[in-house]
């Protein structure tokens, strides 16, 4: 039995605005019923992985923590490892950091010393891109320890945030725009 090929707007459909959350004047966009419908899910990874084929990729990186759920899931269509990146103190062994300005303050995000080695060749996944900070920092850190970044996918895209701004000369995949 074959299904319809999933499309963006099929994505975007089913996505869920929960207003006033976390806090109020945030339009949250909930992704739940995007991943509980295995139709759905599956249509969003084939739209992520769009364009490479196995063997093609050597890691997928995923940002802590929405954006492991997509990246395990395309590492796994891609026949490649998964990598997680994550806010510093959360890996158990020596890491590779990098500081990122908030609003408010700063973080810092990390990914272990052997995870990637130089030449890797990577797609960094997350599930939403905002202001941008979070993505470019990954992206920056992978740059750092030699990784070829081939593009950064997200499911969704907050454009009036432009976070697409701090990701300059890296090629980008949002398979929704708001």
């Amino acid at each position: 039995m074959s299904h319809k090929k999933v499309s963006s707007t099929d994505l975007a459909n089913a996505i869920r605005n929960v207003p006033d959350f976390p806090k109020p004047g945030i339009q949250f966009k909930d992704i739940t019923p995007v991943l509980a419908d295995p139709h759905l899910f599956n249509g969003c990874i084939e739209l992520l992985t769009d364009g490479f084929k196995p063997g093609q990729v050597d890691a997928v990186v995923g940002i802590d923590a929405r954006g492991f759920i997509f990246a395990a899931a395309v590492a796994l269509k891609l026949n490649a490892g998964f990598i997680p990146v994550r806010k510093k103190g959360k890996l158990p062994y020596t890491t590779h950091e990098q500081s990122y300005d908030l609003e408010y303050g700063s973080n810092t995000i990390a990914i272990h010393i052997d995870a990637v080695k130089p030449g890797t060749r990577v797609l960094l996944v997350d599930d939403l891109l905002a202001t941008g900070g979070t993505a470019a920092a990954a992206a920056q850190l992978l740059k750092k320890i030699g990784a070829e970044i081939l593009e950064i996918n997200f499911l969704i895209e907050l454009g009036f945030l432009n976070g697409r701004d701090k990701l300059k000369g890296f090629p980008i995949k949002s398979l929704i725009m708001y």
